[in-house]
């Protein structure tokens, strides 16, 4: 998913105690960029936090330790950080006592680099390296026992969401498996958030179990590539297992998971997602290209077919399953002929959602040595092309659900209607003056486009 920026917006959890200490009338700023990985990163800093007596704030002038949680997958979101940190260079002028603190892709194997380029910064700390805070928090050290305890999860909200501040949160995203082995001439991730390590199936069943008896009715599990969960455990549970075991967990609504790899997607995976109640019809597989000779060049192990295969069994299985897939254009040596094959793939399988990227180098990674030849007209060009396809595609599909009722799961309000998603994933709006945050209701769909429905309840939530 292309990286966004957002301030973490926190909702009171009872896997979260109240604090240790007594409350210190001190405030904490978060501002996050890139992945679900990284806001599940923030989240846990903020439990820390909030643990030893400090508030959030969503103003950084406010805030007695300001955090930066950084990304850099593509060259756009290492910018915003850069930038992010330069405008914070006044504060910390005004304010030398605040600790600014610098953590994320950005840091791994460059904190020399960054001192000298960002002297202003206090602290630089790898993802998930969170014993580092205790450098600039130093009350942090009476956690030393009970860090592991604290959540990892990370309640999404959605830009322009809003839910009541005392409430629990409705969804949750929780991290099974950190780092990549996969190495993808593009991506610079493996090389930021190193080597796969899974966390303990009972663990990560605890955690659901807290946000569960807390509110939370969906759980999404992540991973860099979550499909590839357990390989590196002793009793190699693997995602099958997993989900099997989450499922089990009483009062759990939803379930789902990303972003997975084609490779590791087995048919054991797609037939437990069938069979399991809590586990929705939701498919999130990248291509990121529909030609076989420009996904060698990317390193993704996998052909065209093999990902085409891989929905049409899932779609096989699970009729009605959406699909999502991610998509990138105008990578080194693309022809217009090996574009068109991602045009027609893209065409003849007729995913939901796209994401979609428009190639650039990432200094560290095997093509940034290659020459960028794709040149950025035609970069857009492509992508544009891609863009209206889906546009025609969701429109035609989506129009045909007009009258059709779902089940949504409302997660807050969106400019004065309530706002939830499907169990295949899809945006639904509709209006009502009774109470519905947290509830599964039923929607008839009166209105159509190709990202979201807009309706009408036809019930009582539930």
């Amino acid at each position: 998913m292309p990286p966004s920026s957002t301030v973490i917006p926190l909702a009171p959890h009872p896997a979260t105690a109240p604090p240790r200490l007594a409350p210190n009338g001190k405030r904490f700023f978060i501002w996050t960029i890139g992945c679900q990985m990284n806001e599940a990163d923030s989240a846990k800093v903020a439990a820390m936090l909030q643990e030893v007596g400090y508030r959030r704030t969503e103003d950084e002038t406010d805030a007695d330790i300001v955090v930066l949680n950084s990304c850099v997958v593509r060259q756009a979101a290492e910018d915003k950080v850069a930038g992010k940190l330069n405008s914070l260079a006044r504060l910390k002028r005004e304010r030398p006592q605040m600790p600014l603190v610098l953590t994320g892709c950005m840091v791994t194997n460059q904190q020399e680099k960054l001192k000298e380029r960002f002297p202003h910064v206090d602290l630089f700390f790898d993802p998930s390296d969170f014993d580092r805070l205790q450098t600039v928090v130093p009350e942090l050290a009476d956690l030393e026992d009970d860090l592991q305890q604290l959540p990892h999860y990370y309640a999404p909200q959605a830009e322009g969401l809003s839910t009541d501040a005392g409430r629990a949160a409705v969804t949750a995203f929780v991290p099974i498996i950190y780092g990549c082995n996969f190495l993808c001439s593009y991506c610079i991730v493996p090389y930021r958030r190193g080597k796969e390590t899974s966390r303990p199936l009972a663990e990560i069943v605890a955690e659901v179990e807290r946000l569960v008896a807390g509110g939370v009715r969906e759980v999404t599990l992540l991973g860099q590539t979550v499909n590839a969960y357990g390989h590196d455990l002793p009793d190699k549970p693997g995602l099958a297992g997993l989900l099997r075991a989450v499922d089990a967990v009483p009062g759990l609504e939803r379930l789902r998971f990303l972003t997975s790899h084609p490779r590791y997607m087995s048919d054991e995976i797609i037939r437990t997602m069938a069979e399991l109640p809590s586990c929705c019809e939701h498919m999130n597989l990248p291509v990121q290209a529909g030609d076989d000779e420009v996904l060698r060049r990317m390193r993704r192990t996998y052909s065209r077919e093999l990902w085409r295969e891989r929905i049409a069994f899932t779609r096989d299985q699970m009729p009605g399953c959406t699909v999502a897939t991610d998509v990138i254009v105008g990578f080194p040596g693309e022809t217009d002929a090996q574009f068109e094959q991602t045009y027609a793939l893209l065409e003849d399988v007729a995913c939901d959602k796209v994401h979609l990227a428009m190639y650039s180098p990432r200094p560290g990674t095997l093509s940034a040595r290659w020459e960028d030849d794709v040149p950025h007209a035609e970069k857009l060009r492509r992508h544009q092309a891609l863009e209206a396809l889906q546009v025609r595609l969701c429109t035609e599909r989506n129009a045909r659900r007009l009258g059709e009722t779902v089940e949504v799961l409302v997660e807050g309000k969106a400019k004065g209607r309530w706002t939830g998603r499907t169990r295949g994933n899809q945006l639904v709006h509709f209006d009502d003056a009774a109470d519905r945050l947290g509830q599964l209701v039923d929607v008839r769909i009166t209105q159509t486009s190709p990202w979201f429905f807009v309706g009408e309840a036809v019930g009582p939530g539930r």
